[in-house]
């Protein structure tokens, strides 16, 4: 952990040598959850959604630590890397079932019917696209997980919409029920693979580890809730503070000094009702320790813009 005074302002031109980054920020991406800690009840949300076969719908404050879970599910269970689909007011059903490229087939046809050869044959295959949800529920040995995060975020419709799709663990690509084609290999997301899809149907074997995650910026219905399994990240005291500070950064904050001072400011900052995330106060502690770390006044003021409340300009 060290703070590194790189940039200066002075016009100056130095090619300084960058220290080592945080761990959650190396490239490419490490999985995070095997560091995951956690919070009392969660073991027994996750395993009742499993037996169940129902999706987890967790709730908290950003930063809590709510889309770490499929993380370390995933990684503990041996259930694959997880896929995700991140909600926008934007995002509907269909795209996190499958993408189809109308328009690009639309000029691949054309280009065809002007060609002075023999035209080749029609192939669909290459327009479309598994979406995360669609590539989810196709049938596997286990089940495949997956990450719908901020669902609160979606519009008031989707998860209405999501109803009939978690309940049957199946659905239907139009495009492929009128192809003439009755078999066709798909790609799946994030993937080279292709899954083959019959009579434009997709039919899962396991139902997928779905976990939901909401910041409670809205209510959802009622029919919607009866389909989860809920779970709400509780706010954490200063021993879970100092546990996932250890599982981060591989430290032990002490019982007394600067560092305990800025975990205690942080957890009655939180009982206060003041909005922040975990990850800042592990981007203040990666900062703000060390042998180069700034002391006195400097230090006391990147403290305060690096733990800035989020819910203020």
């Amino acid at each position: 952990m060290t703070w590194g005074a790189y940039y200066r302002g002075d016009g100056s031109v130095h090619a300084d040598r960058f220290a080592p980054p945080p761990p959650w920020r190396e490239f490419p991406r490490k999985p995070l959850g095997v560091k995951f800690q956690p919070p009392k009840g969660l073991t027994d949300a996750v395993n009742a959604a499993l037996s169940l076969r129902r999706p987890l719908l967790i709730t908290g404050t950003p930063g809590s630590g709510k889309s770490t879970v499929i993380e370390a599910v995933a990684a503990e269970l041996d259930l694959g890397t997880a896929l995700r689909w991140h909600i926008t007011s934007r995002s509907t059903l269909s795209e996190a079932l499958y993408r189809y490229d109308v328009l690009g087939r639309i000029h691949e046809q054309q280009l065809r019917q002007g060609s002075d050869g023999p035209p080749p044959g029609d192939d669909i295959a290459q327009f479309l696209r598994l979406g995360p949800l669609g590539t989810a529920l196709t049938p596997s040995g286990r089940p495949r997980a997956l990450l719908i995060d901020e669902i609160d975020k979606s519009d008031l419709d989707l998860p209405s919409d999501l109803l009939d799709v978690l309940e049957r663990g199946e659905y239907e690509i139009p495009e492929l029920t009128r192809y003439s084609v009755n078999d066709v290999p798909v790609r799946m997301w994030e993937s080279d693979q292709t899954y083959t899809v019959l009579g434009g149907k997709v039919q899962c074997t396991e139902f997928p580890f779905i976990v939901m995650t909401s910041n409670e910026e809205r209510d959802f219905p009622a029919a919607f809730l009866r389909r989860c399994i809920r779970f709400s990240m509780p706010a954490p005291d200063e021993d879970t503070i100092r546990d996932i500070v250890r599982a981060h950064l591989d430290m032990e904050v002490p019982a007394d000094g600067p560092l305990a001072d800025l975990l205690t400011g942080f957890v009655a900052r939180l009982q206060a009702g003041e909005n922040l995330a975990i990850d800042q106060l592990l981007g203040a502690v990666f900062v703000l320790t060390g042998d180069t770390a700034p002391e006195g006044p400097h230090r006391d003021e990147l403290a305060k813009m690096l733990l800035r409340e989020l819910t203020r300009g």
